[in-house]
């Protein structure tokens, strides 16, 4: 029978903490999990308690955060349905009605890809310590064949050639903006927060502010087979799989490399259960590649690796699993609310509230420099809009910096 240390008890009161932390960083729209990540790890060395402990909150809170940043994205700049083609597609999925199926499936996607990726997180490892010295060496080219993949994937030549544009158009912003020094008050994580919140958030707020905002849910059921959202999760943990270990791809390039893979057609459904798997299968398996590579791929693995809170391993998977259970208990319990709530309020007040606060963030973050970024960015996120390509591709605008690495 087990024995209660006091080591014990207090990683899991930490573990708490940091599950508080991630329902209000994944609740606050804009907000980047590096950027909180790198934001927690300025702030933790301060705080008192044991290094194990401050990493365990420090993971909790980035697991929690992958569970919950899908409410404010599905709730906030929700595009007029004539636009709903070119929308991300948890979108879809609200303008149809479906968005409290939308957060269950989010919450399956992330909660079951967690116990498909620890069972091969280890032997994954040692493979990957085998191939990486020569996988490093080749990066970019990897990193080129990966982006032309994913062009691939659109389904006619103009729409490739539009795809090959906004990968060119993403990577020259990243060139002309990564190395930039942030100013602000905070200035945690460089450009990331107001890059990101230019390139995602705000052109999704302005195809927005013409549209209805959030109409009236229907059920929660969720009308995907038992076996199809098995192997979707499935496919988003092997999507982690490669975030994990691979720097330059985001859980969206992941997804959509792997979910062909997937037999039959589960259309936005499927594609948000697998890409919230991959975005929470990513933190488990960049766990283990911090462990046995010694390279941190995600921010809360940059924190934990500045307060030395990589080991041992079982306290901090244990932190993962109580992490992931809460999170999916928030994402049905917390998500049903914040779209109603959001539905009854004038939309065009609330996207113009959250374009202002996706401002403060790129300022609390970058300073000066950060609200030029986050201006460049947005007319930049525009781009997939206008040519009718996917915004995955607008993640080239980190392949400057890892080939730079």
């Amino acid at each position: 029978m087990g024995v209660v240390t006091p080591a014990g008890v207090t990683t899991l009161g930490y573990v708490l903490v940091g599950v508080a932390l991630g329902t209000c960083s994944g609740l606050t729209p804009g907000l980047h999990a590096n950027n909180f990540a790198l934001l927690l790890a300025s702030v933790v060395p301060a705080l008192p308690g044991p290094p194990l402990a401050l990493g365990a909150a420090m993971l909790a809170a980035g697991v929690v955060h992958t569970f919950l940043d899908v409410v404010p994205a599905l709730a906030l700049g929700v595009p007029d349905p004539a636009t709903a083609a070119v929308t991300l597609p948890g979108h879809r999925l609200v303008l149809d009605g479906r968005g409290r199926e939308a957060l269950r499936l989010s919450a399956l996607g992330s909660g079951l890809a967690v116990l498909v990726a620890l069972p091969v997180a280890v032997p994954l490892t040692h493979v990957v310590e085998a191939v990486y010295p020569t996988l490093r060496r080749h990066l970019p080219l990897v990193l080129a064949g990966v982006a032309l993949v994913v062009v691939a994937t659109e389904p006619t030549w103009r729409r490739r050639l539009a795809a090959a544009g906004t990968v060119v158009v993403a990577a020259g912003l990243g060139w002309a903006t990564l190395d930039l020094d942030p100013t602000g008050p905070v200035a945690a994580g460089g450009v990331l927060a107001p890059l990101f919140a230019g390139l995602f958030g705000a052109p999704v707020l302005i195809e927005a502010l013409d549209g209805d905002g959030v109409p009236p849910q229907a059920d929660p059921t969720v009308t995907l087979d038992r076996l199809t959202v098995l192997g979707t999760a499935s496919a988003g943990a092997g999507a982690g799989a490669l975030v994990g270990y691979l720097p330059g791809v985001s859980a969206a390039v992941g997804t959509v490399l792997v979910l062909p893979a997937v037999p039959g057609r589960s259309g936005a459904r499927g594609f948000l259960v697998a890409s919230s798997g991959a975005s929470t299968a990513n933190t488990v398996f960049a766990l283990f590649a911090l462990v046995a590579l010694g390279s941190p791929r995600t921010g809360v693995m940059v924190a934990m690796d500045r307060i030395s809170a990589t080991g041992p391993l079982l306290p901090l998977v244990g932190a993962t699993c109580l992490a992931a259970a809460a999170g999916f208990a928030l994402v049905v319990s917390v998500g049903d609310t914040y779209l109603r709530t959001v539905g009854r309020l004038d939309y065009a007040r609330v996207s113009l509230g959250t374009g202002c606060l996706l401002v403060a963030v790129a300022y609390l973050f970058a300073g000066v420099p950060g609200l030029a970024v986050f201006a460049l960015a947005a007319l930049v996120g525009l781009l997939p809009v206008a040519l009718g390509v996917r915004r995955v591709h607008l993640m080239a605008v980190l392949a400057p910096a890892i080939v730079a690495s």
